[in-house]
């Protein structure tokens, strides 16, 4: 089955191709279809995952896959949330993962309660007008490092550390990071309700 991924993030490309590979899904990112990114007006993650998927989907004539994940720091009251891509163009910086945590790393300087959440939330549509659209949302728990560690991954995952592990996902090998971060718990979800509701 092809699916079109609604991101132009390869580091999301590259996780998401290697997390559905059990069903068989062949995952085309909207950028190599000459899809553009759309806007993202919404404050919640299922919202802006189902803008994205039903662009990508009326665009292609696919069905479309939309992952919209952030990072929700305890301290921040859950922010930077949806704008966590763009994080560090709030504080004059050039927008990109490494700018974004060193933003992040500023931000919390003096900040004793360092508890934060990844968010993965994935929307599944077989046509643009799907009314039934397959949601499946990851969270996983942790605390921000006082400074980055590790260099696997993307995004803040040098300064999210698990404590189940005391590593970052950065420090994690990736079979180890798949299993047990937000957007493999939502792949695992998005799984079972597409071979229920697809296959």
């Amino acid at each position: 089955m092809k699916i079109v991924l609604a991101s132009h993030n390869p580091g999301k490309l590259a996780e998401l191709q290697i997390l559905m590979a059990p069903l068989g899904v062949e995952l085309i990112a909207q950028g190599l279809l000459g899809v553009q990114e759309p806007e993202e007006p919404f404050h919640t993650f299922v919202e802006n995952a189902l803008v994205k998927a039903r662009h990508a989907s009326r665009a292609t004539g696919l069905p479309a896959l939309a992952d919209d994940a952030g990072l929700c720091v305890q301290a921040f009251g859950g922010q930077p949330g949806v704008q966590t891509a763009s994080y560090a163009t709030r504080f004059g910086y050039e927008p990109g993962d490494a700018n974004n945590v060193r933003a992040l790393l500023e931000q919390m300087q003096g900040v004793e309660d360092r508890r934060a959440s990844m968010v993965s939330t994935l929307v599944a549509l077989r046509s643009p007008q799907d009314p039934e659209p397959l949601i499946a949302v990851g969270r996983v728990s942790g605390e921000i490092t006082r400074t980055p560690r590790g260099d696997g991954g993307f995004g803040f995952d040098p300064v999210m550390c698990l404590p189940e592990f005391g590593k970052t996902f950065a420090e994690l090998p990736l079979d180890v990071k798949n299993a047990h971060s937000h957007r493999g718990r939502a792949v695992r979800q998005m799984l079972a309700l597409m071979r229920e509701y697809w296959v």
